[in-house]
């Protein structure tokens, strides 16, 4: 009976003990990983943030927050895990130890005599004859008995004195962690068990490994279907203009599979008459380009019309059901943003580049979107050569507000921001109205915003001058600084309802022939992850130039100093091109600001082939060369199609021929921005 109820409890103690070695650690992690997460969300605080309700903690946003699958199974799981414990702790306190003194009710010294009296009292109270009640019978015969019997016969008492049991010495035991249940199986309960431990333990892990596979199977790791890769590999074009990446962008498949209702043709029509100067139509045949549009799919009209409702913030006029499918649009938007990236600087050309314009247009498309600027606003208008769309992401700025503005000379986003705090404070208040806590807000995202600078520098290592065929080595240190003297910040974008971190992108281009020669990422928000990847690069790059240790730890000191100070440190290769001399640009394309971005000019002379050098099979192995399979663009018809034009679409008359006095050898630019009509931020 003791054994029994001893294999009952092992088994709630077996599960516990599966459950809580993988669960204990998870959870540990998950804390701190919530609690480090906390700690870099640094958000604007001006009022319409404030308002949005983006970063409000209510009960109910944490309720929400918290209310994801994998938080609530955890939960469940710590439930279940509690339970136990009280069930085992319970069960524990059940079981009885046979105690033959205990049960006579003597101590552990008596006698014979006194044994033999306690047993006749008992018996008088409990036997059967004397006592008819069922529990006192089983009493009497289980334990009375037992115990009487154990400590008269002089082995059996020697035994328990000495042994702590009657019957002596004993070995080992065994339990088995199961249930009785499972132990207990007769012919007819064991075939159905033996079924279900197979459907359990095989069948179920298998069918939802099946599913599982199925399913990742149609996505790539960043959550973006290779559906969707494909279109964008297809309609991706090196003379893509900005204003048409938007067109690409809605061909993915994630936003072919929103559902179409009956009842969201009339909020769509109500939508479609207010975002329709920004659709492109033709104004000369305006029905038959409104009667194209609508006789697209359906699920597209519909992503069209939701993403245009988020660059003119038209969401207030979404119906319930609408606003839903506004909100997948929107979740799904920086990561299709990021892979039409990548499309655009993926290397097709037999040199190994990617496309410029393209890759220009994919960022100013993910600008817009997070500031909610429609891309018309990018157009060289009202005397702003930039157009008014870094106006338009300031708190409380209207297209109005820029026209008031315009007439006290301010002709630019650089102007406004080279004003002292008092003068824009005077502008801001007398011209266009705002009250002082309207211009505190201003003055709170002017110092969010991020300002760029660069030091670049292209060599080959080991070697003096660059020659064709060699490999060169990109060194960038890209340094970011904000009013506030913050890093990691999260952008201001009140209508962006999800959380969205700032990315930059680091192109190394030729805008005259519109190739990407190199191209990466960079991110301000991980500063440790920087610092690593600082300190591996340094230590490499160092060792393979044969430096010191004493040379190496100072060069790297000092790279980790430059990483907290707030810069990041992108390195790359690439292949030298064939013999001249050439005008590149390096580009720092922010992805959630405008006007942020940084221009650089670089040139870079390539001198003839006069030693062995560093071959192109070295990246040939790296697969950066992809074979061009597009066939090129057909000219499009544009004449009655009312475009904009990108902030780097006008190149300088220096670089529509290649410079004949051109710098040889190495290269380094430190700090110097040309060009660009978002380089007010210098």
């Amino acid at each position: 009976m003791v054994a029994s109820e001893e294999n009952s409890a092992l088994f709630p103690i077996f599960v516990l003990t599966v459950m809580a070695l993988p669960l204990v650690p998870y959870t540990v992690f998950k804390l701190f990983h919530a609690f480090s997460k906390e700690k870099k969300n640094i958000h604007c605080q001006c009022s319409v943030c404030l308002s949005s309700g983006k970063y409000r903690q209510s009960i109910f946003k944490r309720i929400s927050n918290f209310s994801t699958g994998s938080n609530l199974t955890l939960v469940l799981l710590w439930i279940v895990m509690m339970v136990l414990v009280y069930y085992i702790k319970h069960i524990n306190h059940e079981i009885q130890v046979f105690e033959p003194f205990s049960i006579l009710g003597l101590e552990p010294r008596a006698s014979d005599s006194d044994i033999k009296k306690a047993y006749r009292r008992l018996s008088i109270q409990y036997h059967p004859d004397k006592n008819p009640d069922p529990e006192a019978h089983n009493y009497f015969v289980e334990y009375i008995s037992k115990a009487y019997q154990a400590l008269t016969d002089p082995v059996s008492r020697e035994n328990f004195e000495k042994y702590g049991h009657p019957d002596g010495r004993k070995g080992i035991e065994m339990s088995v962690a199961l249930p009785l249940f499972l132990l207990n199986i007769d012919g007819a309960s064991g075939g159905i068990l033996l079924l279900g431990i197979v459907g359990v333990c095989i069948l179920l892990p298998l069918v939802m490994a099946v599913i599982y596979l199925s399913r990742s199977s149609k996505y790539t790791g960043n959550y973006v279907r290779h559906q969707t890769m494909s279109a964008y590999y297809y309609f991706m074009k090196p003379s893509l203009a900005p204003s048409k990446v938007m067109e690409v962008f809605t061909t993915a498949a994630e936003y072919m599979d929103i559902p179409v209702r009956r009842s969201d043709d009339e909020p769509l029509q109500r939508l479609f008459l207010l975002v329709r100067s920004e659709l492109n139509l033709d104004h000369k045949n305006i029905r038959q380009e409104q009667a194209k549009f609508w006789k697209q799919h359906p699920a597209l009209v519909k992503t069209v019309l939701l993403v245009q409702a988020q660059l003119n913030r038209e969401s207030a006029a979404l119906s319930p059901a609408l606003l839903g499918d506004f909100r997948r649009v929107l979740e799904c938007s920086p990561r299709l943003l990021e892979e039409l990236m990548k499309m655009a600087i993926l290397p097709r050309t037999s040199q190994g580049y990617g496309w410029l314009r393209p890759a220009i247009g994919v960022v100013e498309l993910s600008q817009n979107f997070t500031q909610a600027v429609p891309l018309s606003a990018r157009k060289t208008a009202g005397g702003f050569s930039e157009g008014i769309a870094p106006f338009l992401q300031l708190p409380h700025f209207t297209e109005a507000i820029v026209k008031k503005i315009t007439r006290k000379k301010v002709r630019s986003f650089q102007e406004f921001q080279d004003l002292t705090l008092q003068e824009r404070a005077e502008l801001l208040t007398q011209v266009a109205g705002f009250s002082a806590a309207d211009s505190q807000d201003v003055e709170m995202v002017l110092e969010m915003m991020p300002s760029i600078t660069i030091d670049i520098k292209c060599e080959t290592e080991g070697e003096e001058g660059i020659q064709e065929g060699d490999i060169v080595t990109m060194h960038a240190w890209i340094t970011l600084r904000r009013g506030n003297g913050l890093v990691g910040a999260l952008p201001h974008a009140p209508y962006f309802p999800f959380h969205k971190e700032e990315n930059f992108w680091l192109l190394l281009a030729d805008s005259v022939s519109n190739d990407v020669w190199l191209s990466q990422r960079v991110s301000f928000m991980d500063e440790g992850a920087a610092i690593t990847a600082a300190t591996k690069a340094i230590q490499v790059s160092k060792e393979g130039l044969g430096s010191s240790l004493k040379e190496i730890s100072a060069a790297v000191k000092e790279a980790v100093e430059k990483v907290r100070n707030g810069s990041r440190l992108v390195m790359g290769k690439f292949q030298a091109p064939a013999e001249g001399n050439y005008n590149l640009t390096s580009y720092c394309l922010c992805d959630s600001w405008i006007g942020c971005d940084k221009k650089t000019t670089l040139k870079v002379k390539v001198l003839k082939q006069s030693r062995a050098g560093t071959r192109a099979g070295d990246l040939a192995g790296e697969g950066l060369t992809v074979e061009d399979k597009i066939e090129d663009e057909e000219d499009e018809e544009e004449e009655g199609f009312d475009d904009y034009e990108s902030e780097y679409s006008e190149d300088d008359e220096d670089d529509k021929s290649t410079n004949t006095n051109g710098v040889g050898g190495n290269v380094s630019v430190h700090g110097e921005h040309t060009g660009s009509s978002s380089d007010g931020e210098e």
